[in-house]
Formats: structure tokens, C-alpha cells, sequence
């Protein structure tokens, strides 16, 4: 793991837990979080939750710009619209998750792309909105199974990357958080081989470096996720490209979710 950048460690707690589950769940994490003192720890909960977690976690609503509690743990929204306001039942603005204190978002994760129909396009937009607002997107690619057994990896992942961040300058770029996050690995309990992983995170910089310059490559931060878990975090951490994790189901368990990001420190 490059020593000139940060791991961040993210936990999408997805459609999970209750009001009470959320705020004792973001109090183990923040109570502990100098466990993992040198890893940038956020936590991305249901929309319905986040000014709970946001409470919890000592941020102050209206406050800007958006930032890290106390604790060192940051808020992330699951999603976001590409437009400030207007008639859209049931979505959440960028300029909503920044007001209630978020420093993250979410964008493109394979469910919203599969199961939502988000295109490269949508997503795009999302990424555009979401760094005019001043949060900084987490943006993820990945392949599904066919994809994968079929040879077809690294131009999904090319294509995902090259339309989610078209049109995005070299200063922008450098803001963006990306995930990897092979669809075949995102709740199955099977894992990319590090070998695996490491290879779509330089073809990831690799591409990076093309729609910037290597140097602004370089620093960008590029989380694997798909089934991560305390018992193979090490080994991912290990690779040079991975500079960190988006956790799912193991991000609902305090002691999981913070042994992970250990393994990053």
C-alpha cells in the first residue's frame, strides 16, 4: 500500500438496521475509531437515518463546510440526485446530505445500477452534482460474474470508469474517491484473490491517469469492496493499489467494521 495516500474505510449499511441499531452502531464506532487512527472512517447509512448518525457522531446541521466529527469518523449518503431540488418524490439532494453535516456520497454501486437502471451517464451527472456541492463522490465499477467468466473485466470496468468520470477536470478527479467492487463478490461471501483485485485497481489508475495525468493518478484513492471481511482485509491491504474498503454487511458489526479498517492503517 502507497504511503502517500490515506486508506478510507467506508461501511454501506444499505436498506438495514432501526433508529436506535443506527445510533448504537455509530456510538461503538466513534467511541473506538482511534483504533484506526490513521484511516479515514465513514459511515454511509439509510437515508431515514442519516441525521441520527449525524447526532451520534457530534456533527451540527447547516455546518460548512461538510466534515469529520469528533471522533474522526465522516458521514456518506447511498445516493444522490443530480439536481439541487425540483419535483422528485423521494430523492435526496447533494446540497441535503451536505447540510446534515455529510463529506461523502455514494455513487453508481452496482444494486442502483442493476436494479435501478442507473446508466454511466446518470451516473456521471450524480458525480458532477455531487462535487459541485462540495462532497467528495465514492464512485464504483465492477463486473458481474458472466462478465468476468467471459473475459470481459477490464472493458466493463474500462467503460464504467471512462463514462462514470467523462467530462470531469484533473482537479475534480483528484477529489473523487473510487470503488471496486466486482458484482460477484458484493454479499456472496466469495472475494476477489488479491492478485485479482490488484490488477482491476491499476487498470482503475491506470485509466484515472488517462483522463488526468499519472501524477493526479497517483494520488486518487481506490477502495476495493465486495465481501470484505477481518479475516481477508490484511491480505487486500497488502496491495499496492488498494487504498482502502467499502464494506457492506461487515460494516453493521462494530468489531468486524473496525478490524477492517485496522488491517488499512
Amino acid at each position: 500500500m502507497s504511503t502517500r495516500r490515506k486508506s478510507i474505510v467506508a461501511g454501506n449499511w444499505k436498506m438495514n438496521l432501526d433508529a436506535a441499531k443506527a445510533r448504537s452502531l455509530t456510538e461503538a464506532v466513534a467511541a473506538r475509531a482511534g483504533e484506526a487512527a490513521n484511516v479515514d472512517l465513514v459511515l454511509c447509512p439509510p437515508a431515514l437515518y442519516a441525521t441520527t448518525v449525524a447526532a451520534a457522531l457530534g456533527l451540527a446541521a447547516g455546518s460548512s463546510p461538510s466534515g469529520v466529527a469528533p471522533s474522526g469518523v465522516a458521514l456518506g449518503g447511498q445516493n444522490s440526485h443530480d439536481k439541487e431540488s425540483g419535483a422528485f418524490t423521494g430523492e435526496v439532494a447533494p446540497g441535503m446530505l451536505r447540510d446534515i453535516g455529510s463529506r461523502y456520497c455514494i455513487l453508481g454501486h452496482s444494486e442502483r445500477r442493476t436494479l435501478f437502471g442507473e446508466t454511466d451517464k446518470v451516473v456521471n451527472a450524480k458525480v458532477k452534482a455531487v462535487l459541485a456541492t462540495g462532497l467528495t463522490p465514492i464512485v464504483c465499477v465492477g463486473e458481474s460474474l458472466e462478465e468476468r467468466e467471459s473475459g470481459r473485466t477490464e472493458a466493463v470496468v474500462t467503460e464504467q470508469v471512462l463514462g462514470s468520470l467523462a467530462g470531469i477536470s484533473a482537479d475534480d478527479l483528484a477529489k473523487i474517491v473510487v470503488a471496486y467492487e466486482p458484482v460477484w463478490a458484493i454479499g456472496t461471501g466469495k472475494v476477489a484473490t488479491p492478485q485479482q483485485a490488484q490488477d482491476v485497481h491499476a487498470l482503475v489508475r491506470s485509466l484515472l491517469a488517462r483522463l488526468s495525468s499519472p501524477t493526479v493518478a497517483d494520488k486518487i484513492r481506490i477502495q476495493y469492496g465486495g465481501s470484505v471481511k477481518p479475516d481477508n482485509a490484511a491480505e487486500l491491504a497488502a496491495c499496492p493499489d488498494i487504498d482502502g474498503a467499502l464494506v457492506g454487511g461487515a460494516s453493521l458489526k462494530a468489531d468486524d467494521f473496525l478490524a477492517i479498517a485496522k488491517a488499512f492503517g
